[in-house]
């Protein structure tokens, strides 16, 4: 491998929204999720609805039970 072309690795702390952390190797000097795999709906099963700018509600009064 020729030698200087190459970015520093780092050992970088994870920092997710919901507060969660971990350790984790890469180029960039930190690291920040919106979802990692403690929060994930996949991963705990349950559904966790993020709204934008009202776009629940407007489905439900459009669409919604009646």
């Amino acid at each position: 491998m020729k030698a200087g072309i190459h970015p520093e690795y780092h050992e970088v702390e994870v920092r997710c929204a919901c507060g969660n952390t971990f350790t984790t190797h890469s180029t960039k000097p930190e690291l920040r999720l919106e979802i990692c795999n403690a929060c994930h709906p996949f991963f705990t099963g349950k559904q966790k609805l993020i709204d934008t700018a009202g776009m629940v509600e407007k489905f439900e009064r459009r669409y919604g039970k009646k």
